[in-house]
Parts: structure tokens; C-alpha cells; sequence
């Protein structure tokens, strides 16, 4: 009897450890990956949110091209292209046997229609302005698409790269917001708001399958849960960790790996140009020179973070340092709102989004400027606030905020965008710029539009946004750096 016992015991065992062997390989073909901001929807041809396209670009929805985590261009739906002599015709060859996620089929229409509506009299895109070289999209046959250029556009694929230029279908298109449909190694899942964004495997995926069969997004926007949530594995990793004072604490557990990259995040105190004191240069500069970039990087970043002088990428080759052209000078500051009319100082509205580059950063700029006489009122916002007061409607005076899109200094051409900055002479430039093909003429013209738009002091320059990743060290693919804003689940696996 004894040794039936045991031999059930010892069935039992062994079933129980299978059990638990199984459940512990589905967690690994699973990710939990934090993410401090909630989009404000899921559709990137509709909202400027750097948000949207952390969950959806790569994962869901495809373009043209893409970029990859170098920054490079790459083949996407169009396997490949050809450009014309004059470099204003770009046929693309598009990817065959290529099905959106409800089963309809991908074709040289949906680019048609996709760039026709980015581009469209009635379009809300963020990115419009993307859109603005062509002339005209036109299907030659069902997998073959001709774009004609109205002049040379030295970024145009890498634009079609972008979030904005993602290619979707007429029929689901109106859906995106809530149920984004697009082509990717990913589907839509579930979206629970406030909590997380769940998605799954695409086993009709036209190219590379994804390793991962689940990737869910949750959302966590307090830097002290984000920690406390990787320490209790409810979170496998976050590409962009909110509490880099904790770093220290990650880089010492065995547990985690701990990579700091680069983004393309210009971190600057936008001004809007148009509004009270903000609007005469001397106030601009006086706030230029009253900021100590290194004790905002200490205070708010504790020390992750590359000072700049200008809207531009330290990490590109085309990058001016011109830091030196506003040093930190109180006395000078000072000396220039006098000048200005303003001798005893005036008082000025902030607004700060949830990031705790924002929130920490606001605290310390205006005690900094607090010091020449400007006296900030700090008003929290949560991001939807933000993206309606601040950057749609331009109540305020100041805000803080990361530009994570890439190589985006064309939008001080803008003279609608919420800095409410309008020069004809930058316009001319990214003109210039536009119609250039050529690399080193193209860098020279990005020179002097970043040498103007310091010496305007249009905004208040400070760092370039650090990428601090924290994840489990057996994860693999997650991208170091951040070339555009996105978090690739495309790669990524886990490790024994």
C-alpha cells in the first residue's frame, strides 16, 4: 500500500512540476512593459502624443519605411523603391500578400487613400506638414505606387518613416482611435483604460513573426509605483524608466539590467512668443540667461541629461554646440529685463505635464528665474489638459515638455504651432532645406537655422532627454536608444 502511495505521490509531483515548468515558458513568450504616459487614443495620423506611437509604431501599424533603431531607413510595406533623375518621383514596390489585421488585403489603394487623407484639405494630422512635398499618389497597379514630389525632398523617405505616415485602411480607418487595425506583428487586444493596452500575436503576419505571443503596456505615471512595481516583477522593464534616481538601486540588483541611451527629446521650456512680456527678445534672452542647465540635469535628472543650446540632437552630425551663447549670467539676465521695461520683474504662468522631467524640472526653473524677478505660478496639468490648453489653444506662458519626434526643428517653421514663433527667414531655411538633396548642404542649412532660432531665444533650451532603460536581464531586443518615439516589441524574446 506504501509503495502505491508513492508511486501516486511521485505522479503527482512530477505533474505539479510540469504544471509549474509550463506556466513559467508562457510567461516568456509574455511582456509587462511600463509606460508612464496614457495615449490619449491609439490612432498616430491623429494626435501629436509622442504616447500613440510608443504602443502602436512597429507594433500594430506599418509605413512605407521605417526607421530602426539606428535611426536608419528600412524597407517596410514597400520592399523596395526607385527615385527619378530629379529626385521627385519615388515609385514604390509594395510588399505582396500583406492582410490587415481583419482580414482585408493590403493594396496600392490603401497607400493612395492613406496619403491623400494625410495630406488632405480636411486632415488631422499632427504631422501635415510631412505631407506637404507631394503633388500627387498614384496607384500604377494593385502593388506598385508612383508619388510625385513638387520638388526635391532630401527626408522624404525617412519621413515616410514617421508615426504620422502609417499606412491604413479606408474601411477601418475611422476605428483607429479605439481599435487600431493596421498590418504589424501585433493586434489590438484590449485597451483598459487608465490600467494598460494589451496586444497579441499576429499569426498572419506577412514578414518576420514576433517571439512574443502577448505584449501588454501598463501604465504607470508615478515614478515611486514604477519602482516599486519592477521590484515586485509586476513589471518585466520600462524602455523609458520615470525614476532615474533609482537607477543606482537597479544597476546593483542581479535581477535587471540597466541601459542609459540616447532620444531625440529636445527637453526645453517653450515659450509662448506671442503672449505678455515673453513676446519682446530681451525677456527671452534674460530667461536664456537665468537658467543653470547643469542644476536642472542634477536636480530633476540627477544628472542624466545632455545640455543643449538649441533645438537639435547633440548625437547628429549636423549639431551646433552653441551653449555657450546664453551661459548661465544672473547679473546679465537681470540687466536684460531692466532693458527690457521690466526692472522689477513680472509674474508669469507655468504649466506642467505628468512627466517628472516636468514636474521636478518646473520646480527648479521657476526658482531659477524667481531670482531676476520673474515670479511663476506652477500649475499642474495632466496630458490631456496640456495637449488642449497648451499645445492646441496656447493658454500659457510657459510649459516644459520633451520633442521626442525626430530631426524636428521644422517646426519652429510653423507659424500655427503652439510656440507661436513666425519668421520668414527660419520658413526660408527649412525651404531651402526641403528642396536640398545634398548631405553636407543639407547640414550647413540645419546649422543656421539652429544658430537662429538660439539667438531668438525662442524657447528656453536645456537638456537632451536621457533614454534610462530598466529591464529583466533576460530580456532581449529592447531598443537602447530612441531614434523616433517608440517602444518595438518586433525583436524582442526572452532569454533562459
Amino acid at each position: 500500500m506504501s509503495k502505491i502511495k508513492t508511486f501516486v505521490t511521485l505522479i503527482v509531483l512530477t505533474l505539479v512540476m510540469a504544471m509549474n515548468a509550463s506556466s513559467v515558458m508562457a510567461a516568456k513568450n509574455s511582456l509587462n512593459l511600463g509606460m508612464v504616459l496614457e495615449p490619449t487614443h491609439l490612432d498616430p495620423t491623429a494626435g501629436a502624443a509622442a504616447s500613440i506611437d510608443e504602443v502602436v509604431y512597429a507594433n500594430i501599424f506599418e509605413g512605407l519605411t521605417r526607421i530602426d533603431k539606428n535611426g536608419a531607413v528600412k524597407p517596410a510595406l514597400a520592399k523596395s523603391w526607385t527615385v527619378s533623375e530629379d529626385q521627385k518621383t519615388y515609385t514604390f514596390n509594395l510588399q505582396k500578400g500583406v492582410l490587415f489585421h481583419d482580414g482585408a488585403s493590403f493594396e496600392a489603394d490603401d497607400v493612395v487613400f492613406s496619403l491623400n487623407r494625410a495630406r488632405g484639405e480636411n486632415s488631422v494630422n499632427a504631422q501635415k506638414v510631412l505631407f506637404k512635398p507631394i503633388q500627387s499618389v498614384e496607384s500604377k497597379d494593385s502593388h506598385t505606387v508612383v508619388v510625385t514630389l513638387n520638388q526635391p525632398t532630401g527626408g522624404f523617405l525617412f519621413n515616410m518613416g514617421w508615426g504620422d505616415a502609417i499606412i491604413v485602411d479606408e474601411a477601418s480607418a475611422g476605428k483607429n482611435k479605439s481599435h487600431p487595425i493596421g498590418t504589424g506583428p501585433f493586434k489590438f487586444s484590449k485597451w483598459v483604460k487608465g490600467d494598460r493596452v494589451v496586444m497579441v500575436r499576429n499569426d498572419a503576419y506577412w514578414g518576420t513573426p514576433a517571439k512574443l505571443k502577448m505584449a501588454t503596456i501598463k501604465i504607470i505615471p508615478d515614478p515611486a509605483a514604477a519602482v516599486s512595481a519592477m521590484m515586485a516583477g509586476d513589471i518585466d522593464g520600462f524602455a523609458n524608466f520615470p525614476a532615474p534616481e533609482s537607477l543606482s538601486q537597479f544597476k546593483s540588483d542581479p535581477r535587471f539590467k540597466v541601459v542609459i541611451g540616447s532620444t531625440e527629446g529636445e527637453t526645453i521650456l517653450s515659450t509662448n512668443n506671442q503672449r505678455g512680456p515673453f513676446k519682446k527678445l530681451k525677456v527671452r534672452q534674460a530667461v536664456a540667461h537665468a537658467l543653470d542647465r547643469k542644476a536642472i540635469i542634477d536636480g530633476a535628472m540627477f544628472g542624466y541629461g545632455t545640455p543643449i543650446g538649441t533645438h537639435f540632437a547633440p548625437h547628429h552630425p549636423a549639431y551646433v554646440d552653441l551653449i555657450s551663447t546664453h551661459p548661465y549670467d544672473l547679473a546679465k539676465a537681470k540687466q536684460l529685463l531692466t532693458e527690457a521695461g521690466y526692472p522689477d520683474g513680472f509674474k508669469g504662468v507655468i504649466k506642467l505635464p505628468p512627466p517628472s522631467y516636468a514636474r521636478r524640472g518646473g520646480e527648479i526653473v521657476a526658482s531659477q528665474l524667481r531670482k531676476i524677478g520673474i515670479d511663476l505660478e506652477i500649475i499642474p496639468v495632466e496630458w490631456a489638459q496640456w495637449l488642449d490648453q497648451v499645445f492646441k489653444k496656447r493658454d500659457y506662458d510657459l510649459t516644459i515638455v520633451s520633442h521626442t519626434e525626430p530631426m524636428d526643428i521644422g517646426i519652429y517653421a510653423r507659424n500655427d504651432y503652439y510656440f507661436a514663433y513666425d519668421s520668414p527667414k527660419f520658413q526660408a531655411l527649412m525651404q531651402k532645406l526641403a528642396a536640398t538633396v545634398d548631405t553636407d548642404a543639407r547640414y550647413e542649412i540645419l546649422g543656421d537655422a539652429q544658430r537662429l532660432i538660439s539667438a531668438e531665444c525662442v524657447n528656453g533650451f536645456m537638456f537632451q532627454l536621457a533614454k534610462h532603460g530598466v529591464w529583466n536581464k533576460n530580456i532581449r531586443g529592447l531598443w537602447e536608444n530612441s531614434p523616433v518615439q517608440a517602444n518595438d516589441l518586433t525583436e524582442v524574446y526572452w532569454v533562459d
